[in-house]
């Protein structure tokens, strides 16, 4: 059998590419993509081999993507938990056409009323889910989101889901803190307008937000949320700071305020059993998956376009050509042989 997948050979510089499906282990199932969806943010710092990513570090090629859904086609004679034409997420495995999974890492849709195309954003908003939880939100705590990306956009929501009030972001974009107030938040501002600081802390009870999330990555995003977080305040750092390029003050702004800056990359989580904060990547699923079916979480407003993988060239080549990066851009794999 022969499948696709998407590969970065050297910098900017993405293709599709044939392989051939190996065969199944007796505890490994086989799934066939319906959809996959990018993290614009990772696979670009990927693409460019910018500091602090997995191509920085071993080198190319490179297989972006991690989050998608999909069916299962083939079970080995071992496998108990799924079985042929069960609909399931499919994680860390790549943009491909068909992916081989051990059955045991690989969660079931059970409830047949999610659209693959919603349930493919499920890893991906577990990142959010993770940035938010490690904040030990209290209800009526206000909250600031720092960046209006595919994963601010979740944690705006998650965040409201988690009893914030108020809760306010920031984005450069002025489309982006337009949804933002779609999704519910209290206020928007851009990082670069005057009396940025104050306008925080006013819209959040004149002492600044008692909780961040920060997402942009960015070292001055990073400054200013030290600069207008409440006293004692926690900041999640769910952004990917690659490049340490603003001098930060520890002791004006973390030390002597009591500041807590908590980092919230998906490998700090629970591997076995869910702790608070600290909840295993298939429990954030399964809340994901049922925040959909209550219609609690709004997943197409934040798609951007859905392309073939045929046009995975031209798509990166984009991406690494643009700085404020799409949203959510998801590949149909559906019609692919």
């Amino acid at each position: 059998m022969t499948g696709y997948y998407i590969v970065f050979e050297s910098i900017g510089n993405a293709v599709l590419k044939e392989f051939e499906v190996p065969r199944l282990k007796a505890d490994e199932v086989l799934l066939k993509s319906d959809y996959s969806v990018v993290s614009a943010g990772t696979e670009r710092a990927n693409l460019l081999n910018l500091p602090n990513t997995v191509v920085a570090e071993k080198g190319f090629p490179f297989s972006p993507g991690y989050s998608g859904a999909g069916r299962v086609i083939a079970a080995g004679k071992d496998v108990t938990n799924l079985k042929v034409d069960d609909r399931a997420l499919i994680t860390w495995s790549g943009h491909s056409s068909h992916n081989i999974r051990k059955a045991n890492s690989v969660l079931k849709i059970e409830d047949n009323s999610i659209d693959l195309l919603d349930a493919a954003f499920a890893h991906i908003a577990s990142f959010s889910f993770l940035g938010v939880r490690k904040l030990r939100i209290e209800i009526g705590e206000s909250a600031m989101i720092a960046g209006m990306g595919i994963l601010g956009a979740f944690a705006l929501q998650i965040a409201n889901l988690s009893g914030a009030l108020p809760v306010v972001v920031s984005d450069f974009d002025p489309d982006r803190r337009d949804l933002a107030l779609k999704l519910g938040a209290a206020a928007a501002f851009s990082p670069d307008e005057e009396n940025f600081i104050e306008k925080v802390k006013e819209s959040t009870g004149s002492n600044g937000p008692n909780a961040v999330v920060e997402v942009t990555g960015s070292s001055i995003a990073l400054q200013q949320a030290l600069e207008y977080i409440a006293w004692e305040g926690r900041i999640s750092l769910l952004g990917c700071t690659r490049i340490s390029d603003a001098p930060i003050d520890f002791y004006k702004y973390v030390h002597r305020r009591g500041i807590s800056l908590i980092g919230a990359h998906t490998f700090t989580r629970s591997k076995q059993e869910s702790a608070p904060g600290r909840w295993t990547e298939h429990d954030d699923y399964r809340t994901f998956l049922k925040l959909v079916a209550a219609k609690k979480l709004q997943i197409r407003p934040l798609i951007s376009e859905i392309v073939s993988p045929e046009a995975a060239s031209e798509v990166y080549t984009r991406l690494a050509e643009v700085k404020q990066v799409p949203l959510g851009i998801v590949f149909d794999w559906s019609k692919m042989k």
